[in-house]
């Protein structure tokens, strides 16, 4: 049954068609309710999914759905970049919204997020340019620790404020997150380090980062496409979840409610 992921690959283009919707949607509040440091965020990340949807790439062997220009390595990563510091800045400023006694760890907490969410770029770049899986562990573990900061200072709001407005949903979709997110981060994270600790033999001992290695790793990224619709080659159930999570559901269901919940 998940041998083969051509049928889900299709179907998940309607996940452009929903990202679209909320892209849309962001223009129709009156402009003077709208708070533009989580609109602005929410109309990249939209944009960006739907992009996604369309164009599916998986880093890992440069594997592609369509033999396209726009099913780029390099173009998917670049857009993904902005994507995700933004919406990271996103939940960070809901953060500080809902601080309203001003708590200062709190806010650095948040601040703390938009930080570990650059320095993940960094590994994850530097996984796409080198070839050593052991960055892309490093990235997902920064996206476990984004997340673990998100739900304690969440946490602490849930117990420690009262009535808010009707913004409450959003530290209870925060701590549900939490909840669903990290447990499968840590398995998702166990097969990134089985892959690490497997390729560490093979490509990593044998690579030392110079500019010709990174030159080649760009390169590799523009023009290289493995078409397929291979389960294993897009990273199987897990990555099946990943894509679905990230790109249609969880996530812009999430980033949507808060653009409602601040834009009335």
């Amino acid at each position: 049954m998940f041998n083969d992921f051509t049928i889900f690959l299709w179907v998940l283009k309607i996940g452009s068609l929903i990202n679209l919707y909320f892209l849309t949607n962001t223009y129709m509040f009156p402009a003077m309710t709208v708070d533009l440091y989580i609109v602005v965020p929410a109309r990249i990340l939209f944009a960006v999914s739907a992009y996604r949807c369309l164009f599916p790439v998986q880093y890992k062997n440069n594997v592609v759905f369509h033999n396209s220009p726009f099913s780029s390595i390099f173009l998917t990563r670049l857009f993904a970049t902005f994507s995700e510091i933004s919406y990271i800045y996103l939940l960070s400023h809901v953060i500080r919204l809902l601080n309203i006694n001003h708590v200062e760890w709190v806010n650095f907490l948040s601040w703390l997020m938009v930080l570990q969410v650059a320095i993940s770029q960094c590994f994850v770049w530097g996984a796409i340019l080198t070839g050593q899986l052991v960055l892309y562990y490093y990235e997902e573990l920064g996206w476990a620790i984004i997340f673990a900061i998100n739900t304690i200072a969440s946490a602490y709001l849930y117990l420690t404020i009262g009535t808010l407005a009707g913004t409450e949903i959003l530290i209870r979709l925060n701590l549900l997150f939490g909840i669903v997110y990290l447990p499968w981060q840590f398995i998702h994270l166990r097969v990134l380090h089985v892959d690490a600790r497997q390729s560490r033999g093979t490509i990593e001992k044998e690579t030392k980062v110079t500019w010709s290695l990174l030159k080649e790793g760009l390169l590799r990224c523009i023009y290289e496409k493995n078409q397929t619709s291979d389960a294993n080659a897009w990273g199987g159930l897990v990555g099946l979840i990943w894509m679905t999570g990230y790109w249609v559901t969880l996530i812009p269901l999430w980033v949507n409610q808060i653009v409602i919940t601040f834009s009335w």
